[in-house]
């Protein structure tokens, strides 16, 4: 049924017996009183498919006592059961890196008593050229220093190539180590990363690379509270939902995209110039300005959606905090100058400048 080769399953249900999951899947969280997002969706897969014994059980323990499936009982089951980004995750890929370490260290060890060996041997046939005149034996001598010095060079690239190897392997290990961790933080509402799970990824950004290209995008619905007011905090969801769905339906694969906090997202952009950022979020503002939200079982129109932006760019002295706060206060500025815009703080600048 699924298929799990990483801290992510897989699944090999055929395409009628996906049909045939949904069509009893949808009834049984409306009966439950569950919401319908990809998170929770997932769960509910697994349950329907009998994937995990485990949680079935959970889930008719639960049912049968009527607990309400809140945000973080629905988080819980996901993290669980469907996504194994769990303790024996990090434990997999902690005993690999040991693994890799230990491989590298033999190897080292083998190649420095190799040379040993070697240097051995040429102090041995550098005394024989000193004293033996013979010049056949200063031939045989002298093959034989060339014979050793091409073993040397065989070992030296031999451990090249293992030490090359290794460094693919703890590079694959490392990505998938970030990768649990996205899975780990993730935003039950939106399936974008969690505030601290994006505190992690700007963390390690800045440490890893602080004079690359990279950018840093902080976007907030405009007038949200108007929304809630209006329509309901679970219309306010929909729009959260809706402005993430268009964000990860175009965003780059290498985007970090997260829930910052109510109906405020962030954008960790590796990579990424200023300008391409601000081309990006235009695009996306521009998408959103021109969608048309419904609401009542899509038959009435929610009326016109936007949100405003700010860029910042990633400097060599910054730290999470620096950078955060100057994409803050480009977001300060479009909401300020009229909401529904993209500024970055190079606008900002060039404003007071200008004044």
């Amino acid at each position: 049924m699924t298929e799990n080769t990483s801290f992510l399953p897989s699944y090999t249900a055929t395409h009628d017996q996906n049909h045939a999951y949904i069509r009893q899947i949808l009834p049984l969280m409306r009966r439950h009183d569950v919401p319908i997002d990809p998170i929770n969706f997932a769960v509910w897969y697994h349950y329907v498919a009998g994937i995990s014994v485990e949680l079935n059980e959970e889930i008719d323990i639960l049912t049968r006592k009527r607990k309400l499936f809140d945000t973080d009982l629905n988080l819980r089951l996901y993290k669980s059961y469907v996504c194994n980004a769990s303790v024996e995750s990090f434990e997999h890929i902690n005993s690999n890196l040991l693994r890799l370490i230990a491989e590298i260290s033999l190897s080292v060890d083998a190649t420095n008593e190799k040379v040993t060996e070697a240097g051995d041997n040429f102090s041995n046939k550098l005394s024989e050229l000193d004293t033996d005149e013979n010049p056949k034996n200063l031939k045989d001598i002298l093959l034989e220093v060339m014979l050793e010095t091409k073993q040397l060079a065989d070992i030296s690239q031999d451990l090249k190539n293992k030490l090359d190897d290794s460094r693919k392997e703890m590079e694959a290990l490392r990505n998938e180590m970030k990768n649990v961790r996205v899975a780990v933080n993730m935003d039950a509402l939106t399936g974008l990363l969690s505030r601290s799970g994006f505190e992690t990824i700007l963390n390690e950004l800045i440490e890893e690379a602080p004079i690359r290209n990279a950018c840093l995008v902080l976007l907030d619905i405009d007038h949200f509270k108007r929304v809630n007011d209006t329509f309901g905090h679970l219309i306010g969801d929909k729009v959260i939902k809706y402005l993430a769905s268009m964000l990860k339906k175009h965003a780059p694969e290498h985007y970090y995209l997260a829930r910052f906090g109510g109906e405020e997202m962030a954008i960790v952009m590796p990579n990424t110039s200023l300008k391409a950022a601000f081309s990006f979020m235009d695009k996306i503002r521009i998408i959103m300005e021109n969608s048309q939200l419904k609401y009542k079982n899509d038959t009435a129109l929610l009326g016109k959606v936007t949100f405003s932006a700010g860029i910042a760019t990633l400097q060599e002295t910054d730290t999470a905090y620096s950078l955060i706060e100057r994409a803050d206060n480009a977001l300060y500025k479009a909401k300020d100058s009229g909401r529904n815009k993209v500024v970055t703080e190079k606008h900002i600048v060039s404003t007071r400048v200008q004044h």
